[in-house]
């Protein structure tokens, strides 16, 4: 039965090609709707991520970064007291507003206040040496390039944020956070520009360096002892990005309706896909009703189906796969913020596989009008 699946589809393949162009274009749509899914709400971690240590100190109940509060100014002093701990950084978070040109209003930015050594730990993966030494001029900022036009200011152009003077020194990619601009500054000039003066000489984050990272979650714990007392907790660095793209993903709502929209595809990808499959059995069910003459039971002509459902879905998958891969080079190039991972892959191609699959099963209806009887006609 698999050898006649497999020469039926390679003779009637103008039959099945509108089925697996269908389950082509939802395993495509699913696919980068997933990659678009991660990549935008990844940037809710993008600070994470893009940062180099082991554990995140921050207010108790954070869900996320833009929701830190200032923490007790001792707790740098007792988690440099903790023997495993190899570096302790602080990390300024600070709401901000910058002003442009004229003709552009006001945006709403994230003002990130970082240690600009070499050995830097806050954005160590976006920022090299000779980037995060241009921030010790004073008032230098750098941006995401992708930012840039947003701002409508350009590299070695200057705005005001907070009502003060800053100057644009350069811009890097993976700076992109969700929901604002990110703005990246010395630590000093941070402090200067923080229009909070409640908030003068406390920073919301301490990043740690450990000196063995195997350690993470033993010191993390540990550390977490002494911060219910003290008024700060403590996470591990794959632990808070989780639960800051966990708390955008699920408790603002978006993210609920990207996993809507997910589910609205493959119910349309299998009605779509089931059709034309439909149609393709139909077209043949003159051939399928002179097998079952010659003795070939219905189950065995079901099974049929079923593999040709399934040959249809591996080829829908293999076409929606390499357009995947064209369109997310074209979104690379343009700064769409896509994610790529093999889970991901993985998953989508269950979901295109199950479509195929399901569309089979409805497709075999079309068996019923499988009569010997009607050879006759």
């Amino acid at each position: 039965m698999v050898a006649l699946a497999r020469k039926t589809l390679l003779h009637e393949w103008r039959r099945f090609l509108p089925a697996a162009l269908a389950v082509a274009f939802a395993g495509l749509l699913l696919l980068m709707q997933a990659a678009l899914l991660l990549g935008i709400f990844g940037g809710a971690a993008v600070y994470i991520d893009q940062s180099g240590g082991d554990l995140w100190v921050g207010y108790p109940g954070t869900q996320t970064i833009d929701l830190g509060r200032p923490i007790p100014a001792d707790t740098e002093m007792l988690l440099r007291m903790d023997p495993e701990v190899a570096r302790v950084e602080p990390f300024l978070w600070v709401d901000a507003d910058w002003r442009g040109p004229a003709d552009r209003g006001g945006v709403s930015v994230f003002l990130s206040g970082i240690d600009t050594r070499a050995a830097g730990l806050a954005f160590a993966r976006a920022l090299g040496p000779a980037l995060r030494a241009r921030l010790d001029l004073p008032g230098a900022v750098i941006v995401d390039r992708a930012d840039l036009p947003k701002l409508g200011v350009d590299v070695g152009g200057s705005a005001r944020i907070n009502g003060r003077r800053v100057r644009i020194v350069g811009a890097a990619a993976g700076l992109r956070a969700l929901g604002g601009v990110d703005i990246v500054a010395s630590l000093d000039t941070a402090r200067a520009l923080d229009a909070d003066p409640a908030d003068a000489g406390r920073v919301a984050y301490y990043i740690v360096a450990l000196r063995d990272p195997a350690r993470a979650d033993a010191v993390r714990a540990r550390l977490a002892r002494v911060g219910a007392h003290a008024g700060f907790a403590v996470w591990t660095r794959q632990a808070f990005a989780r639960r800051a793209i966990a708390y955008w993903m699920f408790e603002t709502g978006a993210g609920l309706g990207f996993l809507f929209l997910t589910a609205l595809v493959f119910v349309v990808g299998a009605v779509i896909t089931s059709q034309t499959l439909m149609g393709a059995v139909a077209g043949s069910v003159r051939e399928y009703a002179t097998l079952h003459a010659l003795g070939v039971g219905f189950g065995d002509l079901r099974r049929v189906v079923l593999q040709q459902a399934a040959w249809v879905g591996g080829a829908g998958l293999l076409a929606g796969g390499v357009a995947a891969l064209a369109l997310a080079l074209l979104a690379r190039r343009a700064d769409v913020p896509i994610v790529f991972g093999a889970w991901q892959a993985l998953a989508c191609a269950v979901l295109v596989m199950g479509i195929a699959l399901v569309s089979g099963l409805m497709a075999v209806r079309a068996l019923r009008h499988a009569d010997p009887a009607m050879l006759l006609r």
